[in-house]
């Protein structure tokens, strides 16, 4: 199974949830290139918890301040090194979690997009089914597509909307991979369940 990128059309929209269930049904090496706060549960502290089977690599920056990678860097006194930000070397899949959304600036001269097309992997989409994800959908699917990154498919988050959803996959042209409902409980089961009845993996190229 290849390895890809997950990214958001914002913060918070659950990529990091559905990261974890995709390192865990690929049985993925994990890696967040960027953590911007350090107060809590870091995403790669959440990916440990909720995939007991994937390998969590350690992040490439680790910034104390809950903001945009370019702005927290900023505050830390860091400077962002592409150099730094080469994809890790592993054995099998690996899962690739960007910051943010898909124009979240890592530097001011560098947008996750970027750092996508310059990584090469293929990307899958998260987004909320709230109000408003049609136009962010789309406007991230232009955004990626711009660069030349190959969008692998959506994933969405949330109660079911079946007109945005089909919006969505429609006018954006995109591989609709499933929906992930809200879960309570969420812990590695209840996800693993969740993940392996909702999300097509076998639609993935």
């Amino acid at each position: 199974m290849a390895s890809y990128i997950v990214t958001g059309t914002d913060t918070d929209v659950g990529k990091t949830i559905f990261a974890a269930g995709l390192a865990q049904a690929l049985r993925a090496a994990y890696w967040k290139p960027a953590q911007a706060g350090l107060d809590g549960e870091t995403d790669s502290e959440v990916v440990a918890r909720l995939a007991p089977d994937a390998t969590v690599l350690p992040e490439a920056y680790r910034l104390k301040t809950p903001c945009s990678p370019h702005e927290a860097a900023r505050v830390d006194g860091v400077a962002i090194a592409l150099g730094k930000l080469a994809l890790p070397a592993v054995s099998g899949p690996l899962v690739v979690e960007g910051a943010g959304g898909v124009l979240v600036p890592y530097r001011e001269d560098l947008m996750a997009a970027d750092l996508f097309a310059h990584w090469g992997l293929p990307t899958i989409l998260v987004a909320r089914t709230a109000l408003g994800t049609i136009s962010h959908s789309l406007m991230s699917l232009e955004a990626l597509r711009a660069r030349g990154v190959a969008v692998a498919g959506i994933a969405f988050i949330g109660d079911a909307e079946p007109v945005a959803e089909g919006a969505i996959t429609r006018i954006g042209k995109v591989e609709h991979l499933g929906r992930l409902p809200f879960l309570a409980p969420l812990n590695a089961d209840t996800l693993s369940e969740a993940f392996g009845r909702n999300i097509r993996l076998d639609l993935l190229a």
